[in-house]
């Protein structure tokens, strides 16, 4: 997979290079702040007609912006994924550990973006949102999918419980997303969102990720299960984005 960082706040894909798109990092600011994401725009000189957020319930729960919406940022109620063919309107996602995942389809100019976290991903959030794509027109063969940096295996321990759950659902996967970790288990939670996509018809080489753990890497990456409870006060989050 190829990575590329075009600077200290944002990490970029190949994949993306005819849309605005990326993934911010600590540097660039907390993105729970509308202001912060307006702010990041405008230094990046992106100039989006609007920005598009989800209220990010862990749902599998996927809207379409309204193109009448006047508004300079329009909220997208009990919604954890958004397509859209409109130019102009920036689609964000924000996370602190979650998976983030970005969505183009460059034939048929149709983007999208999801947030995946444990619950959206175990009720595979890839399949609807490839499957609200295609019916928007866009194609599997040529939707191009980047994941975002999110906690990785290294850090990501569930128990028993949820190991179970997952397997009732999932168990195809089970090599390539656990690891036995004493009395618990780890899990590789952008893997197994790899793997989904796969299942949908989506190439191998349309498929780019970011290698780092937003919990291990505290220099660059905010996350939810190493500061909530120790450092609520230093907490934030970051954002994809991507935009016609």
């Amino acid at each position: 997979m190829f990575q590329n960082y075009r600077d200290s706040n944002i990490l970029s894909s190949s994949h993306f290079s005819l849309a605005h798109s990326g993934f911010t990092q600590k540097a660039a600011g907390d993105m729970r702040k509308i202001q912060s994401i307006k702010t990041f725009f405008s230094e990046s000189d992106i100039s989006p007609r609007k920005i598009v957020l989800l209220e990010q319930i862990h749902s599998v729960n996927i809207s379409l912006p309204d193109k009448l919406h006047l508004g300079e940022v329009e909220i997208l109620e009990e919604s954890d994924g958004v397509v859209t063919d409109d130019p102009g309107a920036a689609l964000v996602v924000r996370v602190a550990d979650c998976v983030p995942v970005l969505y183009f389809d460059p034939v048929h100019n149709i983007i999208g973006a999801s947030h995946n976290g444990w619950r959206g991903s175990e009720k595979n959030m890839i399949a609807q949102m490839i499957g609200k794509m295609e019916a928007l027109g866009a194609e599997a063969t040529h939707i191009r999918i980047a994941f975002g940096p999110a906690i990785g295996e290294c850090c990501y321990t569930v128990d028993l419980d949820r190991y179970i759950f997952f397997m009732e659902r999932l168990e195809r996967f089970e090599k390539n997303i656990f690891k036995p970790h004493g009395q618990a288990y780890r899990l590789n939670l952008t893997r197994l969102n790899y793997e989904l996509a796969l299942e949908c018809g989506i190439h191998k080489k349309n498929i780019d990720f970011f290698p780092f753990c937003t919990s291990c890497d505290s220099t660059r990456f905010f996350s939810f299960r190493r500061q909530i409870k120790k450092e609520p006060q230093h907490f934030g989050e970051m954002m994809g984005y991507i935009m016609l």
